[in-house]
């Protein structure tokens, strides 16, 4: 019994390793079901124990294959030495292991040791997303590597403007329990449904649910390559400004230009009558908006905020609201000074308002986002529908050469298809890109290059199915499949009973 536990445990560890593959910068989207495939097989047959711990093995694997770039930021950036940044990134898998280990438990103790047909049908696909959902929200939420995201360039991302990346994942955990019961069956029907389902989407994918609302707008992005490490060096910082208003000048044809979160690295007011107040006046002459990642102090309540200063015909700020833990704030001030990881520079972030009006660029309204707020689907749709287009500004610099940037670039694919709207996203480093109404990516720059990229934009209006109803759909969708679940199940217990 031990050994085959041994073997199920290895297995699932292989299966989550593998998952991360369907993901950027990989694109073997059909991984993702024959991963989730293999962790509902290996979850059947097995007391609630043994599934929490097969559970936590292919969590290790996923995360720890998945977002190994947390190694990156602590030991390269944080200054950590390896043991202790292996230790902190094992601590930080484990921690999201748990919550797959916690669902293998769960999902073993509602249904029989020995799955029926309708707990794979029903309540796996259902605990699948109730674990995404979960995992995309508690303790501030990190919905990196939903399994949905990775679909992007695959048939299922036809019904991303409908039901949202969420809804995605929903459609994998389906058609990995379809063809479980066909596997098990040999049932021709399961396999036509999942055919169905998949060609469904791809014929999906030919429609479009916005509609282009006047001009295109010429958009630059510079992209300054400023090191990470030298970054907030004071010595750095007139190179930096000069660096970013040069390229800036070389492109005023362009309605707008956005440089990256936190390009500039002083204080709005320090810099504000020497720099930011002749940068506008230079921006009015030449009808010309630009938007620029900088820090700001609120004098009144004495309140730093990560934000992004629009300069222009109209002036104003977009303060980041959903904020990164131990990169924009440390949770627990107490552990500043224990590494420097925990003492980053500017890492003492209030969040921002969430404010329903719209900063106006180039006389349009635009939804604006600073750095890892835009994978939070839900909070992307604050904009919707009155944002003409998307911008979001970040900086990958802390990942270096890792899965990071590319998995980030597609988690900004996906919010232009859920939302028919285009892109326009500035890194400091790269990946910067320009993103259409589809997802698709229509011009990018290379990473880790001193780059200035250039394109048309065009704003549209109108709502795809997910801005206008949500998660309504979905949640309604998973209701009924658990009440259906319930009743077969009762309906099982009671014909037991009675013989």
């Amino acid at each position: 019994m031990i050994k085959t536990v041994d073997r199920g445990s290895l297995a699932a560890l292989i299966a989550g390793a593998l998952l991360p593959l369907s993901f950027s910068p990989f694109h073997y989207y059909p991984i993702a079901v024959f991963s989730l495939v293999a962790l509902f097989f290996l979850w059947n047959d097995v007391s609630p124990k043994q599934a929490a711990f097969r559970g936590f093995m292919f969590g290790l694997g996923f995360f720890g294959v998945g977002i190994s770039w947390i190694y990156v930021a602590i030991h390269d950036f944080g200054q950590a030495g390896w043991p202790l940044a292996g230790l902190m990134t094992f601590a930080f898998v484990s921690f999201l292991s748990l919550y797959i280990a916690v669902l293998g438990w769960l999902i073993k103790k509602v249904s029989r040791k020995h799955f029926s047909h309708y707990d794979i049908l029903l309540l796996l696909p259902v605990m699948w997303i109730g674990f995404e959902w979960f995992k995309s929200w508690f303790l501030t939420g990190l919905p990196w590597l939903e399994l949905g995201a990775g679909q992007i360039d695959g048939p299922l991302s036809g019904y991303t403007p409908i039901i949202g990346v969420l809804g995605v994942s929903f459609l994998i955990a389906l058609s990995a329990s379809l063809l479980l019961i066909t596997w098990q069956k040999k049932s021709v029907l399961t396999l036509i449904a999942i055919a169905v389902i998949w060609a469904g989407g791809q014929g999906l994918k030919q429609q479009q649910w916005t509609q282009a609302e006047g001009d295109e707008l010429q958009v630059t992005i510079i992209q300054g390559n400023v090191p990470q490490a030298m970054k907030w060096d004071p010595e750095q910082l007139f190179k930096t400004l000069a660096l970013y208003e040069a390229k800036t000048q070389e492109n005023w044809q362009s309605d707008l230009i956005v440089w990256p979160e936190n390009a500039v690295t002083v204080f709005h007011h320090q810099a504000k009558e020497l720099f930011f107040d002749p940068l506008a006046k230079s921006a009015r002459e030449n009808n010309t908006d630009i938007l620029l990642g900088l820090p700001v102090l609120d004098g009144e309540n004495n309140q730093y905020y990560n934000s992004m200063l629009l300069l222009g015909e109209q002036e104003g700020f977009y303060h980041k609201n959903h904020l990164v833990p131990f990169g924009d704030y440390v949770p627990f001030e107490w552990l500043r000074g224990l590494i420097a990881f925990f003492d980053l520079p500017m890492s003492a972030f209030r969040p921002g308002p969430i404010s329903a009006e719209l900063l106006r660029v180039a006389d349009q309204p635009v939804g604006i986002s600073i750095c890892y707020e835009d994978i939070f689907s839900t909070e992307i749709l604050r904009s919707l529908p009155e944002a003409r287009f998307l911008v979001n500004a970040t900086n990958n610099a802390w990942y270096g050469d890792s899965f990071a940037p590319h998995q980030h670039l597609q988690m900004s694919q996906n919010r232009s298809l859920e939302t028919g709207r285009e892109s326009v996203r500035a890194t400091t480093n790269g990946i910067s890109a320009f993103i259409d109404h589809q997802g698709n990516i229509s011009s990018q720059t290379e990473q880790f290059e001193l780059a200035v990229l250039t394109a048309m934009v065009q704003p549209r209006i109108g709502s795809t199915p997910y801005v206008s109803w949500g998660r309504w759909p979905l949640c309604l969708l998973s209701l009924f499949m658990l009440l259906l679940w319930a009743y077969y199940r009762q309906l099982n217990v009671n014909n037991r009973q009675a013989d």
